[in-house]
């Protein structure tokens, strides 16, 4: 995750009614013109991020998430949303959508390929891809 003085010298966060603590940050950012509350934290071997734009009919959409993930976390972390068993479930905020990154160990992703094409990526470059992942057993490593 990126450093409090880093998240905040991005200018979308309204410094006037910023908290911080020790383990995290709260308040208000703006997002593609959309208000959105933000809770940030760093404890408990986790990094979250929780954003809910003000108007509670609506959901960040994916570009905005994406626009968070930036603000929050360096390039090269990925980050999570997660979808636990149904019995886990909690929604206390309905239109509240959350970010997570283990900060002690790497994050297991499943190859892009099987998402799609990434940026500028060819036909024959994802077949090899493929190719080269089920040539080593095309399993998790």
């Amino acid at each position: 995750m990126k450093t409090v003085e880093e998240i905040l010298s991005s200018g979308v966060i309204y410094a006037d009614k910023l908290k911080i603590d020790t383990d995290g940050l709260s308040g208000f950012l703006i997002v593609d013109r959309v208000n959105m509350s933000f809770v940030a934290s760093w404890g408990g071997g986790w990094d979250h991020v929780s954003v809910a734009p003000l108007k509670r009919n609506k959901l960040p959409t994916w570009e905005q998430m994406c626009k968070v993930k930036e603000l929050f976390f360096k390039p090269g972390e990925a980050v999570i949303q997660i979808h636990p068993p149904v019995d886990e479930y909690v929604n206390n905020m309905s239109n509240c959508l959350h970010l997570w990154r283990a900060n002690d160990k790497p994050m297991l992703l499943p190859p892009s390929f099987m998402v799609g094409f990434r940026k500028g990526q060819t036909m024959e470059e994802l077949k090899k891809e493929i190719d080269e992942y089920y040539k080593q057993g095309g399993y998790i490593t």
